[in-house]
């Protein structure tokens, strides 16, 4: 950028060609992760010091563990911190980061938080490379006392796999030798296979350490036994705990949980911030180095964390350090606005004659004196900005379908999440003729405790005169008695009340499930006329976006009519061919395109 102003002319055309503030002004899960809004590192800097000084202490050994909670307002930033906290550790690699910000069920928050320490892992580190491999790349170094960098150590494993089938296991029992105290070696073994650039190891690897089953023949190929079904809950925080010990080993670790200020709550009463602070309790009394914070409203701490049974065991250690995020000044508002116009003028390669132009700093500065939030701040210059805005919801939605190009892998194997999109987007549709179904009704499926957990929904309605009730169950599991028992219940439409069942996936069976495929057989047969309605992620990333967007209405600050406006008007729904395949006379074949793990 010169040094000199830019040209009037100039800097007019790039005003009115664009405004930078035209976006949806809220911090989201997925921004955590990549670089979201410019940060200005003078706001709440005390919040952010105080949390990089508490890693410090447990870098160098001067305490064990740290249990912080930052409460603030809504909108006064935790996201945004908790933001600008994980970028510093991906640059300086002083700790590594697990972030927590959705649970799809808190009736299962340890088998929620192995899925989430699973995914967090997979992100880049400060090496370049995945947190898995950088861990599987100290334990290595450890074991043999080498000093590998991660990307080297990918090619090594690389060329060690085309010599040797056994390399992980090898590599394993180099590390069991100097760690007798890993209960289960298969952990181990996991971690080595995330160096792999086989096609599809590194996530079947992943998935693994999530606490899911593999197919059989891949379980087999890569030395792992598919997890225990009998109790995951206590098989997932054991598996946390010595996955958490084994990076303690190598570097500190942040967990972290936010959104925890929503109503859900499980089926004994707690809230998602309740059940959250009771696992990271669990986790302070288990982790060997690390910090724990947790982030939320103060009403919610007051009213909600306190509330607890055990309400002084739970405080002693997640608050033990407390941080409240404060409300913006004049000065702070001046840097904000400035920082986002930087980096706009910076991309146009404009310079402007001052830092807010073309505000005025003065009447910045009155802003200032309402002490706002940083979103009413934003809201204010995307106003007062000379360009048109884009519609609300379009900006939210196309933001989450921009976000979902790199995790919809992640959203892949989320049944939770899946079904919920699904759900959303049929829901629109009551009251419609689709594939010649008119749409009464999306109802829950009734069941007894034994069949929870099996069907998502059911969708209710008329085809020429007759009454539809079509089941629907997302199966992305990849083998064991879930499945056989999934297709069990599909096919008992009488028990559930069905007049057809669907199958949504993505993956053919695994050759070794024979009674799943008999109970397929049985559910695309004339006789029951049931379908198999193959899941591509083209076809599910559209309402996954916009269930996103429904999910975070209130961050947007977009009602529900607005949104399902949107659905009606961009036919998301209406036009989706999974919802039409759904919805059509079965096929009763098995999709031609569905992936075979066996291979």
């Amino acid at each position: 950028m010169s040094s000199s102003p830019s040209s009037n002319d100039d800097l007019i055309n790039a005003i009115k060609s664009q405004n930078p503030f035209d976006r949806p002004l809220v911090v989201r899960s997925q921004d955590v992760w990549t670089k979201g809004f410019p940060d200005v590192s003078a706001l709440n800097a005390h919040a952010s010091d105080g949390v990089f000084e508490a890693i410090e202490k447990v870098r160098t050994r001067q305490r064990q563990v740290v249990g912080i909670t930052i409460t603030a307002e809504k909108g006064l930033g935790k996201s945004h911190l908790i933001s600008r906290i994980r970028h510093r550790l991906q640059s300086d690699g002083s700790a590594l980061f697990v972030y927590m910000s959705e649970c799809g069920d808190l009736n299962r928050i340890k088998a929620e938080f192995l899925r989430t320490l699973a995914i967090s892992l997979k992100q880049i580190g400060s090496k370049g490379v995945s947190q898995w491999r950088e861990l599987a790349t100290a334990l290595h170094n450890e074991a043999f006392n080498q000093s590998y960098t991660p990307k080297s150590m990918v090619s090594r494993f690389g060329e060690a796999l085309t010599r040797n089938s056994k390399v992980a296991e090898h590599m394993r029992d180099r590390v069991l030798a100097i760690k007798p105290d890993i209960e289960n070696p298969d952990i181990i073994t996991a971690i080595f296979w995330t160096l792999s650039s086989e096609p599809g190891y590194e996530l079947f690897a992943i998935n693994w350490l999530a606490g899911k089953s593999l197919p059989q023949s891949k379980a087999d190929a890569m030395g792992l036994s598919n997890p225990s079904t009998e109790d995951k809950e206590a098989d997932s925080f054991s598996t946390i705990r010595q996955i958490l010990d084994l990076i303690s080993d190598y570097k500190p670790i942040v967990v972290c949980f936010d959104e925890l200020d929503v109503p859900e709550c499980s089926d004994a009463g707690f809230t998602k911030a309740q059940v959250a602070a009771g696992l990271a309790k669990d986790l302070y009394n288990s982790i060997k180095r690390g910090v724990l914070l947790t982030a939320m409203f103060p009403e919610t701490w007051n009213h909600q964390v306190k509330a607890l049974p055990y309400a002084e065991s739970v405080t002693d250690r997640i608050g033990e350090k407390f941080l409240e995020l404060t409300y913006l000044n004049s000065d702070d508002v001046v840097a904000l606005v400035s920082q986002w116009l930087k980096d706009f003028y910076d991309e146009k390669d404009l310079t402007p004659p001052h830092k807010v132009y073309p505000f005025d700093e003065g009447k910045l500065r009155e802003l200032g004196k309402e002490r706002p939030i940083v979103r009413k701040v934003l809201q204010w210059c995307k106003e007062n900005w000379n360009a048109p805005s884009k519609p609300p919801v379009e900006a939210a939605y196309n933001k989450e379908l921009a976000d979902l190009e790199n995790s919809i892998e992640d959203y892949m194997e989320n049944k939770t999440k899946l079904a919920e999109a699904l759900r959303l987007s049929i829901s629109s549709l009551i009251g419609q003729i689709v594939e010649k179904v008119q749409i009464e009704d999306i109802a829950e499926v009734k069941v007894k405790s034994a069949d929870k957990g099996y069907f998502d929904f059911k969708i209710c309605g008329k085809e020429n005169g007759k009454v539809v009730k079509i089941g629907v169950a997302v199966l992305q599991e990849s083998g064991g008695m879930f499945v056989q028992a999934t297709l069990k219940r599909l096919i008992d439409y009488k028990k559930f009340d069905f007049t057809r069942g669907c199958l949504v996936r993505s993956k053919q069976f695994s050759r070794n499930a024979a009674k799943a495929k008999q109970y397929l057989t049985q559910l695309l047969s004339p006789q029951l006329g049931g379908e198999w309605v193959m899941l591509k992620k083209e076809d599910i990333q559209p309402l996954l976006a916009i269930n996103s967007v429904m999910n975070a209405r209130e961050d947007y600050e977009l009602s529900k009519e607005q949104i399902i406006d949107f659905i009606e008007q961009k036919r998301i729904a209406l036009d989706n061919y999974l919802i039409r395949e759904i919805l059509s006379d079965p096929s009763g074949q098995i999709p031609d395109e569905a992936i075979d793990e066996d291979i």
